[in-house]
């Protein structure tokens, strides 16, 4: 799986312009504010069909431009693919692959990213959301249903949100509650069985990756954890559904008390400990930087391993904050991957003999 070529239509900061990658080490160099990270951006739309800096389309169409157009040609599945998303203002998201329509969670059946930029470097030390977004974004590019379902959810999630902040003022929108808790309950169920099982092949995949990084003095355990009511979160999604309906149902007062969803997978989190110890409260930095490596180079084994092919990795200025030790490791370990990395030291990659560079400047692509 790779991309070979990309051309950006008022995206961002390019007026048109194209790029070509290597199927090896490619850099995209130049100084700050140029567009090195807008690039990679549109990389990542490819695959997931949104970005990782915004939640809004519209701030990624271009000062001036009406429209913006991402045209990538794409190998993967042993064929040449053709990957098209518009933007316009006022007007939904238009995504083809081949001329054929698509949905941002279809994206994942033609190109998977695993992408690790420096806020990754945190992963362990950040609140559970951080480690959630880890299993959402992973979990969509392989398991297409699953979009479906966290889609779902997030809307059950808002929707009580505001039900249980305007009660007091609306007494009259506690007649929906049961309706939102309900389908909270129907969705959590389904998000839960794929978090547990994606939990544990991380678990598996980041241990001995982990190992090659600090030696074997330290154990790395990684285990999911959910509502309390949950006694297995691989059981069947009807089974997790009544015990979620219990556990809710037992916390309906308190809901209503602080005006908070206090029930659902939403309260998801990865509990990971070195030597039994939680990394959260005990693991120092350098410890920190290499747990959040393993469980992002493992990521991108499970997406290998599940799609037949491994995804592309995109780097985000991310190596210029690791030591020397952990970057020639990464290197060494995407040796035979197609990596895309921004940079503004392109020496640190004068020794890959396949790196090509691609000089960003002004929103020009200078190859």
């Amino acid at each position: 799986m790779r991309i070979d070529r990309i051309a950006l239509n008022g995206f961002r900061n390019y007026d048109f312009e194209t790029a070509e990658f290597s199927p090896g080490t490619n850099v995209i160099y130049g100084e700050n504010a140029q567009g090195k990270t807008n690039l990679l951006e549109a990389v990542y739309m490819l695959a997931m069909g949104r970005s990782f800096r915004t939640r809004f389309d519209r701030e990624l169409i271009g000062f001036g431009c009406d429209s913006a157009e991402i045209l990538a040609e794409v190998e993967s599945h042993e064929r040449e693919q053709t990957v098209r998303i518009l933007l316009k203002n006022g007007v939904r998201k238009q995504i083809s692959v081949n001329a054929v329509k698509k949905t941002a969670s279809e994206l994942g059946e033609t190109l998977n990213v695993v992408l690790f930029c420096p806020d990754d470097l945190n992963l362990i030390k950040e609140g559970a959301a951080a480690r959630r977004r880890l299993m959402d974004n992973a979990i969509c590019q392989i398991r297409p249903r699953y979009a479906g379902y966290l889609s779902q959810f997030n809307k059950f999630y808002e929707s009580k949100t505001r039900i249980l902040k305007d009660w007091r003022d609306k007494p009259s929108l506690l007649d929906t509650l049961d309706e939102f808790s309900d389908g909270m309950c129907r969705t959590s169920a389904q998000l839960i069985r794929y978090r547990a099982s994606f939990a544990a092949r991380l678990a598996e995949e980041a241990a001995p990756i982990h190992g090659e990084f600090s030696g074997a003095d330290e154990r790395l355990d990684i285990e999911y954890s959910t509502v309390s009511s949950v006694k297995d979160p691989t059981a069947s999604a009807k089974e997790i559904f009544y015990e979620l309906c219990d556990h809710m149902e037992a916390h309906r007062r308190a809901e209503l008390d602080s005006g908070q969803c206090l029930s659902g997978a939403h309260k998801d989190d990865l509990i990971i400990d070195i030597n039994g110890q939680p990394a959260r409260a005990f693991a120092s930095q350098g410890q920190t930087r290499s747990l959040s490596l393993a469980m992002k180079l493992a990521e991108g084994e499970i997406a290998g391993e599940s799609g037949g092919e491994y995804p592309v990795f995109l780097l985000d200025d991310v190596l210029s904050e690791l030591d020397s030790e952990r970057r020639t490791y990464i290197l060494g370990a995407l040796r035979d991957r197609q990596i895309i990395v921004t940079s503004c030291e392109p020496e640190l990659y004068s020794g890959r003999e396949t790196a090509n560079l691609i000089r960003v400047d002004n929103g020009r692509i200078l190859l």
